[in-house]
């Protein structure tokens, strides 16, 4: 099986990658990658970084638990909850557009973060933040698949999955140096001052490299003039899912720190229904010829369904492995926020590595490559509980289970991702790049809310804290997080008719 995307209406054989960009702007489609794609790791790492920063900022701001549990997560809730919203903003008004509006607003809420004097301020700055990303990041997705076509639009779309899900460990690590280092005796303020100055090279190069909006896309071909579709906004649809995103995410963001009180489970049963009302809400718009929030063509890709659950299994395993880990070797082991966030670099250089290869590997291999590395995961994640259980280190073949799980976790995303997104249609791509995005961001949630809240009621029942327990609740979630990648393995194995 080969992973060159195939012709279509929109991607015709002879068009050359990235052949065309609109006048007044710069025609290497390289450095267009490049910006949208440091944008997104810049965005995507914000997601992590602060996890490492938690203990730093509840002792000099004098955060309560449930505080910093917004601070982290409140980036997370506004991002998960407006993603589509973005998307569709970004057809209607421009990606090129919208993409420079939410870099803007990322990166001076960042300021804003790294400035605030209280919990109050860090966490209204922090939803800030997650609107930026919401409105950045489906918008590279766009940009992609109009810019680039044939086996430049797989390349690109094997970068993009790499910085995807790299952006977690990279986050925790990058987090632990910046923490560690207490430049000019800031704390954790660096986490977020180290946007700013990025931010604004990105807008500078931006201005230069991104196609005007209605300007030529090398996916319509040398010359063709291509405007947004100007689809009216679904209001309607827009506050159901923003409703339905929101009963969900915030129970799971909370709900461990506060016990699980009466409201938290009213909110996850109501947001089944609020969903369930927008999809029969979105189903007779589309069917009386409305715009609903998403294309029902993206919906009927074929594997779109599999490709969906997937995502949120393999993006659900890798957030939650390394929440769970970062409890234990930061509360358990007693290691620094340097030496913490450092126990990620395996799994995330060789993610990036692997994620950028697996289209060069052999063809006879490519479509085993799913099973095989939710099955690579699942016995890596068992593996370091194994090598952890007594409370030590683990030893040398600890790091050799790090890098299998990096490894396996990218063969479960990478080809996933870009089979889902060969055959998406340029007019399309914002719709799908919305959808996956959302779904890659509310499985790192639920994979931190579930995976986090079975290893602190496990911590909680050995009654003594110290490394042995921390380490049998680490075993039992890395059991958990096994039998999760068993269940992508199973759905790597069905394959499509043809």
């Amino acid at each position: 099986m080969t992973t060159t995307t195939p012709p279509t209406a929109a991607d015709p054989a002879g068009a050359s990658p990235g052949s065309s960009k609109a006048p007044g702007t710069d025609n290497r489609p390289g450095r267009l990658l490049a910006v949208v794609i440091a944008a997104q790791f810049m965005a995507l790492l914000d997601v992590f970084i602060v996890n490492v920063a938690a203990p730093t900022i509840r002792t000099e701001l004098g955060a309560s638990g449930a505080g910093l549990q917004l601070v982290i997560a409140g980036y997370t809730i506004t991002y998960a909850v407006l993603l589509i919203t973005g998307a569709r903003l970004g057809d209607r008004l421009g990606h090129r557009r919208v993409y420079l509006l939410g870099l803007a607003v990322f990166t001076v809420a960042s300021l804003a973060c790294g400035l605030s004097q209280g919990t109050g301020e860090l966490i209204a700055f922090r939803l800030l933040q997650g609107a930026g990303s919401a409105l950045l990041i489906p918008q590279v997705l766009s940009l992609i698949q109009r810019n680039f076509t044939g086996e430049a639009r797989t390349k690109a779309l094997g970068a993009y999955a790499a910085v995807l899900a790299v952006g977690a460990a990279a986050g925790q690590v990058l987090g632990g140096v910046l923490v560690s280092a207490d430049l000019f005796g800031t704390g954790w303020r660096p986490v977020f001052l180290v946007n700013v100055p990025v931010g604004v090279v990105l807008l500078i190069m931006a201005g230069r490299v991104l196609p005007r909006d209605g300007g030529s896309a090398a996916a319509a071909g040398p010359g063709t003039s291509v405007r947004p579709r100007g689809r009216r906004l679904d209001l309607p649809g827009l506050v159901l899912l923003g409703a339905a995103v929101s009963l969900l995410t915030v129970p799971l963001v909370l709900g461990q720190q506060e016990g699980w009180p009466l409201w938290s489970w009213l909110s996850l049963g109501s947001a089944g229904v609020i969903f369930a009302a927008f999809c029969a809400y979105e189903s007779r718009l589309a069917r009386g010829g409305g715009a609903p929030l998403i294309s029902p063509r993206v919906l009927r890709i074929p594997g779109m369904g599999l490709a969906v659950f997937r995502i949120a299994t393999v993006m659900g395993v890798n957030a939650g492995f390394l929440f769970v880990l970062t409890l234990h070797v930061q509360g358990g082991l007693g290691y620094s926020a340097l030496r913490a966030g450092l126990t990620f670099a395996p799994t995330a250089v060789v993610f990036g590595a692997v994620g950028l290869t697996w289209r060069r590997w052999p063809a006879a291999l490519q479509r085993a490559l799913i099973p095989l590395g939710f099955a690579l995961t699942a016995v890596a994640s068992a593996a370091v509980g194994l090598l952890l259980r007594d409370g030590g280190e683990g030893g040398p073949w600890l790091y050799v289970a790090y890098v299998v799980i990096g490894a396996g976790l990218s063969l479960g995303f990478s080809p996933t991702l870009t089979r889902a997104l060969s055959t998406v249609r340029p007019e399309d791509a914002a719709d799908a790049g919305g959808l996956l995005s959302t779904v890659a961001q509310l499985g790192q949630l639920i994979g931190v809310a579930c995976f986090g809240a079975l290893f602190l009621n496990r911590l909680e029942s050995q009654g003594a804290p110290g490394a042995y327990s921390s380490a049998d609740a680490l075993l039992v979630c890395t059991y958990a997080l096994a039998g999760a990648a068993a269940l992508g393995a199973v759905s790597g194995l069905v394959r499509l008719r043809r």
